[in-house]
């Protein structure tokens, strides 16, 4: 059993994925070729905004919005403790702070709670100038934007929506990727929607953003690559992997989030009372990108993850450590003020195998072994 089977996905989807490669590079055109702005036009599309930017991965994009934002140091910019370590780096790249906010323990995603008290103390102190919010669409789900759109139109504070593990997610039918001023994706092999390398897509309606993320892609090219009107950097999406990505575009709109579905409502329904399955709000659609279980403790995690490799069933620990409390943010500087959601979810989650492309019987094997485990069996 694979946690993310990728080759059992490129089995079922060989023969168009093998054409659309063959194409490319029949054709040769390897940068920016016609691939690539199919591509957009069919992202954004879906997404439902009015532009797609395609870049050279989901860091980059981060980076990407917050330097066609300014945000430089003096600068805070609220980020959720809990998720993958991008989503601060990009901001202490350019210089300015990360400043911590603590997530729902039963989403995962962004608290709108911690967010407006974190915002309150960083105005109060005065050190910092509030220059924008990332909420994160962790494991599959659109963060709290009902809340935290509010939030940040009181604050007059934009949002930069990390959907890098959330394409596919939904609120009442609007896709994750459209809740930001600016929103990012990654094409990560692992995410719902991964390309065969490193990829990324920026999205926004703004004309005049679009523009400037394109120039800023390429070296701040002017109209044409050779004038060059402002400091960019080298971040573009191969044509080879823009081609590979049309496919499984396909794919994940006709039955790849049906498939996660399924498996993520199998999960729950023989889980429910033997551990905390994860929630999805009322209103919400997960892309399902993790399926992640809580556990009591840490031994009773640290227990199940070896008992499960030992029948031969893979799981991962997604994340093992908050990111305030990371290494780097000893010497670099962030700001974190109340986050015990986020220090203690590290030691007590715990994500099973979710792909599309599991069977009903992996799925009941898992079930069965976390249920042995947990019943002292």
């Amino acid at each position: 059993m694979q946690f993310n089977d990728l080759h059992r996905q490129y089995l079922a989807l060989k023969e168009e994925i093998d054409a659309a490669m063959a194409e490319a590079v029949d054709q040769a055109h390897f940068i920016s070729g016609p691939q690539v702005a199919r591509l957009e036009e069919e992202l954004a599309a879906y997404v439902g905004v009015r532009h797609c930017v395609t870049c050279g991965n989901g860091t980059d994009a981060l980076l990407l919005a917050l330097l066609a934002w300014g945000v430089g140091p003096g600068d805070a910019v609220f980020v959720p403790s809990f998720t993958f370590f991008a989503t601060a780096e990009a901001v202490s790249r350019l210089g300015a702070t990360p400043v911590f906010v603590d997530v729902e323990e039963d989403t995962f995603n962004m608290s709108s709670a911690s967010l407006e008290e974190a915002i309150r103390r960083v105005r109060q102190e005065g050190e910092l100038t509030p220059r924008a919010v990332i909420p994160v669409d962790l494991f599959g789900q659109p963060a709290d934007y009902f809340n935290i759109g509010r939030i940040c139109q009181k604050n007059e504070l934009p949002i930069l929506e990390d959907g890098a593990q959330g394409m596919g997610g939904e609120i009442l039918g609007k896709k994750a990727c459209s809740f930001g001023t600016v929103s990012v994706t990654s094409f990560f092999p692992a995410k719902p929607l991964g390309c065969y390398g490193d990829g990324g897509a920026l999205f926004t309606n703004d004309d005049d953003a679009a523009g400037l993320l394109r120039s800023l892609c390429v070296h701040g090219k002017g109209e044409y690559k050779y004038d060059n009107v402002r400091l960019g950097t080298n971040s573009r999406l191969d044509t080879l992997q823009a081609a590979i990505l049309l496919p499984k575009l396909k794919a994940l709109k006709e039955s790849e989030l049906m498939l996660r579905n399924r498996w993520a409502n199998r999960y729950t329904q023989q889980l429910k009372g033997i551990v905390k399955t994860p929630a999805v709000p009322q209103c919400f659609y997960s892309s399902w990108a993790q399926y992640t279980i809580r556990l009591e403790s840490k031994e009773q995690r640290d227990g199940l993850q070896a008992a499960l490799k030992q029948d031969g069933i893979p799981s991962m620990v997604y994340y093992p450590k908050a990111l305030h409390l990371q290494t780097v943010y000893q010497s670099v500087p962030c700001k974190a003020y109340d986050l015990p959601v986020s220090q203690r979810l590290p030691d007590i989650v715990l994500s099973l195998p979710m792909h599309p492309y599991l069977t009903e019987e992996e799925v009941d094997t898992v079930c069965a072994a976390v249920a042995r485990y947990c019943h002292g069996e």
